[in-house]
């Protein structure tokens, strides 16, 4: 059992790189790139929307978003264009990072702070 997980661990980083190449090639369907965009994205991240030491929550982004946003993106992506980008995820030495999705996840955890503010200290006194 833990081999299985090790391998389906191992799956899920390569299709998220093959993610990221998908999201760069014109050949992918527009509305498969801008998901597979978002995905990689998040996913390559250096931080978490849910930090990972939240117990129970800052876990459940990397086993349940990741892995839904990856089938959504692969049933939108040809599959054999989806075993060209795996080839080529083979293939990469180091793991990219996504500045983008960090600067998505710092807006995101702005947002929620300043609306918890405005709430907390804006709201009328009862």
């Amino acid at each position: 059992m833990l081999a299985d997980l090790k391998g389906w661990a191992r799956a899920l980083k390569r299709d998220v790189l093959a993610l990221y190449i998908a999201a760069r090639d014109p050949r992918t369907p527009w509305l498969a790139r801008g998901v597979a965009l978002a995905v990689a994205a998040y996913a390559l991240s250096p931080i978490d929307l849910i930090p990972d030491f939240i117990p129970v929550l800052g876990l459940l982004d990397d086993l349940i978003l990741l892995p839904v946003g990856i089938w959504t993106v692969l049933r939108l992506i040809p599959p054999d264009l989806m075993a060209e980008y795996r080839d080529k995820a083979a293939q990469f030495s180091k793991k990219p990072r996504s500045t983008a999705g960090l600067v998505i996840v710092i807006v995101i955890w702005g947002a929620a702070l300043l609306a918890a503010g405005w709430w907390f200290f804006a709201r009328p006194a009862t």
